[in-house]
């Protein structure tokens, strides 16, 4: 069973639309510091792995589920787990609360990619690792 990982978000004004509501894009953003902060947690140094070993990681499938709306200065929290592993590819289950509400559900899958090439690279040992 995956374990959870949960990051704390504070809506701001920039997250909301004219009426205080949080556009639906920024909840994107959300996620993605959820996935960011999962691997930084595990070890995974993104911007090393760019640079040492020419890898980096792209979102190539999302499957989003907004359930409520989440308004100015409420406090979220993204909570994200491993889903499944690949050769070069991985996915999140992710969701996003308030208290016990959930506000959006997801799920997300990245690819493992060439730093100069952008085609898809197996997840090296030592990465896939960290992960578990």
């Amino acid at each position: 069973m995956p374990v959870d990982f949960d990051w704390p978000v504070r809506v701001y004004w920039e997250d909301t639309d004219a009426g205080g509501i949080v556009y639906h894009a920024s909840y994107l953003r959300f996620l993605e510091r959820g996935r960011s902060e999962w691997l930084r947690a595990r070890g995974v140094d993104q911007a090393a792995l760019r640079e040492r070993e020419r890898l980096q990681f792209a979102v190539v499938d999302m499957q989003i589920e907004w359930k409520r709306a989440a308004r100015f200065d409420d406090q979220l929290v993204v909570v994200t787990a491993l889903g499944e592993s690949r050769g070069a590819s991985f996915s999140f289950v992710q969701r996003i609360v308030r208290g016990a509400e959930l506000i959006v559900g997801a799920t997300v899958r990245a690819a493992a990619l060439d730093a100069d090439t952008l085609r898809p690279r197996r997840l090296p040992q030592h990465v896939t690792t960290l992960f578990t």
